[in-house]
């Protein structure tokens, strides 16, 4: 969908006379122990006016977190900022996403939130983009200066560090990094009454992928159980979305299941309902089908508006030098009384992302008679690849060994493969390329065993 921008309200100048910018004057005007080295308070007039109109901020992801981001950096000053989201309102979103209203359900996200800051901040340019993040080429995120992000899932940040990263050089032998193609990001995240924030220099600190470990493994089902043992309602509603709707493709040939389409969900819950009646399951619900596609953990208001403004005010020191960045990772924890916590994460050398990780992966497995679904589970669960939709394939003959994703011709023509043993497909020791949406890029795996 086209983006929506609206400019068309009288600007909102930068300058004393205005007391909506008198905080941020005052801070501008007097230097201190925390300032960065090239802060200059006399400058601040014009600091601000850059700010207004010529710093470009991306906010990625426009639900609970990206709500309090939009607020935040446009009443910090921010005069030109973009919000891009695939989704659109649903019922449930108006507890804790608060710029939209019971008339705003079923419209995109990105749209009604930029309308509404857009409204009640004048002078400020916003820009709408509904889609696909992983979608944008990166040549789309190089035009913007700074990046905020407030996603929910694992797999959209490592492609959106990925991206990143892409976008600066370094030089092959000394490792110097270019750092004109470089744009800092600044990612939030919540989950219940914990939450973190953390800023991202691409190839200078660590990047997303390096810290990859410090998130839990996601969830995930043996193939061979949601196929032929099921005895859980998530195995049938895993078992629809993963086998039965490839299969039966029933919007069309080629269309991705939608989590938030309720016609594609409705689909799902009912399929996946049935074969619960068939092993005698109970507590198929449309919520629990959603909640497993989604990976959803419960949002708690609170802990969104305290990262989001963690968030933005990293974003307001870098646009501002007013003080040094964070260093570089900061966590919110209100499970038990409320704390935070500040450390610095570490870079990765062997970082498959920012670092040399170039070495292969070794796999090693029981023995050859390990059927592929099995592989596949134990790729998921490995720490550097955390696999979702992987395709795989022999480096040495670049024969198709799976696809998860790809054309539907393709993802049908490897599905017998999941029931046939790794041995049949690959020998000992050889080489599977192996690449996945969310990774950004191809990882070489070496599968092996006694």
């Amino acid at each position: 969908m086209e983006a929506v921008d609206d400019a068309a309200a009288p600007p909102l100048p930068y300058s004393a006379a205005c007391p909506r910018w008198s905080d941020a004057l005052r801070l501008l005007t007097r230097g201190g122990p925390s300032t960065a080295p090239d802060f200059s308070a006399p400058a601040s007039a014009e600091v601000l006016a850059s700010l207004r109109n010529d710093l470009r901020v991306l906010v990625v992801g426009a639900g609970g977190l990206g709500c309090e981001l939009l607020k935040d950096l446009a009443l910090a000053g921010f005069g030109r900022i973009d919000v891009i989201d695939m989704d659109t309102i649903d019922v449930s979103n108006l507890n804790r996403q608060f710029l939209f209203r019971a008339s705003d359900v079923g419209k995109p996200k990105a749209e009604v939130a930029a309308a509404y800051i857009r409204a009640r901040v004048p002078g400020l340019a916003i820009t709408a983009h509904v889609g696909d993040l992983t979608r944008r080429p990166p040549e789309w995120y190089a035009q913007f200066n700074l990046i905020v992000a407030g996603l929910d899932s694992i797999d959209a940040r490592r492609w959106l560090n990925a991206t990143l990263v892409s976008l600066v050089g370094a030089d092959a032998e000394t490792g110097e990094v270019d750092r004109s193609g470089l744009i800092p990001w600044i990612d939030g995240g919540s989950e219940g009454l914990m939450g973190q924030a953390r800023v991202i220099f691409p190839r200078l600190s660590a990047c997303f992928e390096c810290t990859l470990s410090m998130f839990d493994t996601p969830k995930t089902y043996p193939l061979c159980t949601l196929a032929n043992t099921p005895r859980l309602p998530e195995h049938c509603v895993e078992y629809a979305h993963v086998v039965e709707y490839p299969r039966a493709s029933p919007f069309g040939e080629g269309v991705a299941f939608d989590a938030d389409n309720p016609d594609h969900l409705t689909w799902l819950t009912d399929t996946a309902a049935a074969r619960a009646d068939k092993f005698s399951i109970p507590g198929v619900t449309r919520r629990l089908a959603a909640g497993v596609v989604k990976h959803i953990v419960p949002a708690v208001a609170s802990t969104n508006a305290v990262i989001a403004a963690a968030c933005a005010a990293e974003a307001w020191k870098l646009a501002t030098s007013v003080a040094g960045p964070l260093r570089n990772y900061v966590m919110l924890n209100g499970t038990s009384g409320v704390y935070s916590y500040t450390y610095e994460t570490e870079r990765r050398p062997d970082c498959e992302v920012c670092g040399g990780g170039g070495v292969p992966r070794t796999v090693t497995l029981d023995s050859g008679e390990v059927l592929l679904e099995d592989l596949l589970d134990t790729l998921a669960a490995e720490p550097a690849l955390r696999t979702r939709a992987p395709v795989l394939r022999v480096a040495s003959t670049g024969a198709m060994v799976w696809a998860a994703d790809g054309p539907p011709a393709l993802v049908a023509a490897t599905r017998a493969n999941a029931g046939k043993r790794v041995e049949e497909l690959l020998e000992r020791g050889g080489e599977l390329v192996v690449t996945d949406r969310a990774m950004g890029g191809a990882r070489t795996v070496i599968v092996t065993w006694p």
